[in-house]
């Protein structure tokens, strides 16, 4: 085998050498900076895209609280027109109940005097109908015919006392 042969040795060292370095000044003219460019395009591309998303958070943050705001701002509006509601509603059901019970009143009222109206009606229509039997009833029972104007007087009386 050549390599082993020590005789050959200098020149596969010079060979070696020279490859080497022609390797090397590829490496570090062409491809290194090769390399460096893309793994700098990647760091700048990455820098820009966390400027990106720190800029989209801030906004979504402001964008956020600015919706919470209009998001209370609206619950309180809301409350308030709910509570305006309640309390005009409240407002016109007591006016409401105010005004049945005047009402209601009134034809308790109307409805009283009728019955007094038409009680009267009928003891007055029941005095003249009582003085009648009365009159009927002691002619038949005792055989007495009792004079109308002392009966009547008397059924007034007694009727007059029950009111």
């Amino acid at each position: 085998m050549p390599q082993l042969d020590p005789a050959v040795w200098p020149t596969q060292l010079f060979w070696l050498a020279l490859t080497f370095i022609a390797l090397y000044l590829v490496v570090w003219r062409v491809a290194l900076p090769r390399i460096a460019d893309v793994l700098e395009a990647r760091q700048r591309k990455l820098d820009d895209d966390l400027k990106k998303a720190t800029a989209l958070k801030e906004e979504a943050e402001i964008i956020l609280a600015e919706y919470e705001k209009m998001r209370a701002d609206a619950q309180a509006s809301a409350h308030q027109e709910l509570q305006a509601t309640h309390d005009a509603l409240k407002q016109e059901a007591a006016r409401e109940t105010q005004v049945l019970a005047d009402k209601l009143s009134a034809q308790t009222d109307e409805a009283e005097a009728r019955i007094a109206a038409a009680k009267t009606a009928a003891l007055a229509s029941l005095e003249g109908t009582v003085s009648e039997v009365v009159v009927a009833a002691t002619e038949k029972l005792i055989g007495v015919k009792a004079g109308g104007e002392e009966v009547a007087r008397v059924v007034g009386d007694v009727m007059g006392s029950k009111r």
